[in-house]
This record gives C-alpha cells, sequence and structure tokens, in this order.
C-alpha cells in the first residue's frame, strides 16, 4: 500500500484575506494601545502571519506594531515526538515588560508548542498580557489553551493535517487540509 495525500481547500486566497482583514479588526477593537502591542510570530508559518497582519494592521490604522520571533523548540516537552528542525533566531526587538504580547500560530492542536512559546517568552520577562492568534483551530488539545482569536475552526482526525500556505513563502496563499488516501498498488 502506498499513500497519498489529497488537498482540500479550507480558505482560498480571497477568503484568506477577509479572514486576515477580519481578525485585524478584531484586534483593533481588543487591543486599547495599538502602540503598547507586539506581534511576536512562532515558527513556521506564525512568523510569515506575523508579517501579514502587522501590514493589515498599518493599513487599517497608520500604526506600525512592533513585531518578534520567538522559536519554542528548546521549552518544547514532547521533542521526542515530533522531532526537531532548525531553529530559528529568537527576535525580541524590545523589553516586554508591561507590553501586551500577541503570539501568533498558523494552526493550534494540542496547545503544546503555545505552552513552549509561552514559557519560552517569560524567559525575557513578563508581559502585561499574552494572547493567542491561530490561523486555524483544528481541535485535540491536549492542555487547556484556547485562542483570542481564530481565523476558522476546522475539526480534523489525528491523521489529518492543516497547512497555511502564503505567496511571500510558497507561491501560492489559502488554508488547506491535507488528508492521507491509501491506494492499493499491484
Amino acid at each position: 500500500m502506498s499513500k497519498k495525500t489529497k488537498k482540500i481547500v479550507i480558505l482560498s486566497e480571497v477568503e484568506l484575506k477577509k479572514t486576515i482583514s477580519r481578525l485585524t479588526s478584531e484586534i483593533i477593537e481588543k487591543v486599547k494601545e495599538l502602540d503598547n502591542l507586539l506581534l511576536v510570530g512562532i515558527p513556521t508559518r506564525g512568523i510569515e502571519l506575523a508579517e501579514v497582519l502587522e501590514k493589515e494592521l498599518f493599513f487599517k490604522t497608520g500604526l506600525r506594531v512592533s513585531k518578534g520571533t520567538i522559536d519554542p523548540t528548546f521549552y518544547r516537552d514532547d521533542q521526542n515526538r515530533v522531532g526537531t528542525r532548525l531553529i530559528k533566531i529568537t527576535d525580541i526587538p524590545t523589553p516586554i515588560e508591561e507590553k501586551e504580547i500577541l503570539l501568533i500560530d498558523d494552526v493550534i492542536y494540542t496547545g503544546r508548542t503555545i505552552r513552549a512559546a509561552m514559557d519560552a517568552l517569560y524567559s525575557w520577562g513578563r508581559p502585561q498580557r499574552v494572547m493567542l492568534l491561530v490561523m486555524v483551530d483544528r481541535g485535540h488539545r491536549e492542555l487547556p489553551i484556547q485562542p483570542d482569536f481564530c481565523g476558522k475552526k476546522v475539526p480534523t482526525s489525528k491523521i489529518e493535517s492543516i497547512s497555511l500556505r502564503l505567496h511571500s513563502v510558497d507561491n501560492e496563499e489559502g488554508v488547506f487540509l491535507n488528508s492521507l488516501l491509501s491506494e492499493d498498488i499491484s
């Protein structure tokens, strides 16, 4: 048996742009002092998503919101299960004391990446508040972590995966469900 993957569109390019616009409006509504906000992207697509959100926030408000990145790899409690990847440089451009932090990730699944990102973040100081934005919540939480801002909830099976694709890195744009199909090769 060989396995093939079926790619299903969850959000088209147009729907993704509308979702990003909605999410930035929600951020503007919920965060009273945008100049005290720090967007922190989590590798891999959370970094690029933070970039997109920063541009959209600037377009809507005229304010340049600070952004940074945090790699939670060394703070994970499940490295033997998920393995390691090439480490991204953590870049926190400003002291985080008294800042409102918006952690940004593409997909929330078990919650372990977010927990590790929060542990990594708190090694830099104690922010005023930490919020979470994800493009897709696919369920299957192992930890009691929920996003403050969510693009779309997509119930999945554990063998499926979700991918956020952005023009800046993927030459296509949208959110896709990747489903394994079994095929008999005789």
